[in-house]
């Protein structure tokens, strides 16, 4: 039995709410991380890297930090492409301006511009709700692309209204820009989303996160029994945004290389949104499941026809692609609405109790 549990007790509160309350979580965490940290690096191609690796990390990071707000804090946003805009074009702005500037510390602070923003456009949630937040954060959307297009100080009035990320150093090595090996960026979107997810727990875990998920839950009961809603929404939109934001800087610093205003369009929204339905609403883990799928089910289908000897066209395969991310997002609204996180709880319940059926 993988996950046998005799002989683990639970004698103090403490340790009813830890982390891991059982042991073997502990060590599959571990196995993870040394995956992620070891043999991922060792092992991956310039390829692996480029097409899989980097990417789901840094979608995963976009989903968790949409998830926050909707997820945890039950409202509504469809401007999350934009807010990762934010991150990306002051990211740029603060190493323009700041050669000197750690790359690293660039991309953290990125974020507080877009929680800014975020702060801004969540306001309206103070009054309206459900449908209509969407619409009021679509508008969001919609705003700042143009705001991109059109204020030429973001883009250093470049002719072609596009930012070039430049050759950045840190300790000697170039960690951005066209000089800078896959392997150092892997590492540092690895260690910056590493960060942010422990962060993201610990918050979700504590008083922060309970009021986010009383507010989701039944925002009247909420502030019938003394919860500042103004206050939890706004926060909810202020981590949000931050954590999108500083998903938007790495998305073009540490993998695009180079990013117009239309790379932030609507699409992008709805792709990060795909992954947090299909991952699990209210869910980590499920952020990083459904970046993989979504991801990683690209690359299969381009790499899977030609093994098998099936000749098939790109234009096929990209339909393909759109027509089954597009079932799989019907099949778990309406099977398991809790998406593939909730199917790994019933995995794991299961091996808790296996052999016995119940």
């Amino acid at each position: 039995m993988l996950y046998r549990t005799a002989g683990q007790f639970k004698t103090s509160y403490q340790a009813d709410q830890a982390l891991f309350p059982i042991r073997q979580d502990a060590f599959l965490l571990g196995i993870i991380l040394i995956l992620a940290w070891v043999v991922f690096p060792m092992t991956a191609s310039e390829f692996t890297f480029q097409t899989l690796l980097i990417p789901i990390l840094i979608y995963s990071l976009a989903a968790l930090g949409l998830n926050i707000l909707t997820g945890y804090a039950g409202q509504l946003s469809l401007g999350t492409a934009a807010f990762m805009g934010v991150g990306a074009y002051a990211c740029y702005k603060m190493i323009t301006i700041m050669p000197w500037m750690n790359p690293i510390v660039a991309i953290l602070l990125s974020g507080v511009f877009s929680a800014g923003i975020g702060v801004a456009f969540g306001i309206p949630s103070l009054r309206i709700k459900g449908f209509y937040l969407a619409i009021a954060t679509l508008a969001a959307q919609f705003f700042l692309v143009w705001l991109f297009e059109k204020w030429a100080w973001l883009y250093n009035y470049n002719a072609s209204g596009a930012i070039q990320v430049p050759n950045l150093e840190m300790f000697g090595t170039y960690v951005a820009g066209p000089q800078a090996s896959s392997i150092v960026q892997y590492y540092v979107v690895l260690f910056i989303v590493s960060l942010l997810t422990m962060l993201c727990i610990n918050l979700t875990r504590g008083n922060l996160g309970r009021t986010w998920k009383a507010t989701r839950d039944m925002d009247i009961a909420a502030e019938l029994i003394g919860i500042n809603l103004m206050k939890s929404k706004l926060t909810a939109f202020a981590v949000s945004s931050y954590i999108v934001g500083v998903a938007g800087a790495l998305f073009v610093f540490m993998w695009r290389g180079a990013a117009e205003p239309n790379l932030f369009d609507i699409p992008l929204s709805f792709r990060i949104l795909f992954i947090a339905i299909i991952g699990g609403l209210g869910s980590i883990m499920g952020n990083y499941l459904g970046a993989i799928l979504i991801v990683g089910l690209p690359v299969v289908l381009n790499l899977l026809p030609a093994a098998l000897g099936i000749p098939i066209d790109s234009a096929t395969v990209e339909h393909l692609n759109i027509m089954i991310v597009g079932s799989l997002i019907v099949f778990f609204l309406i099977v398991e609405p809790h998406g593939l996180a909730q199917l790994w709880r019933l995995i794991r319940e299961k091996l808790i109790i296996w052999p016995f059926p119940h």
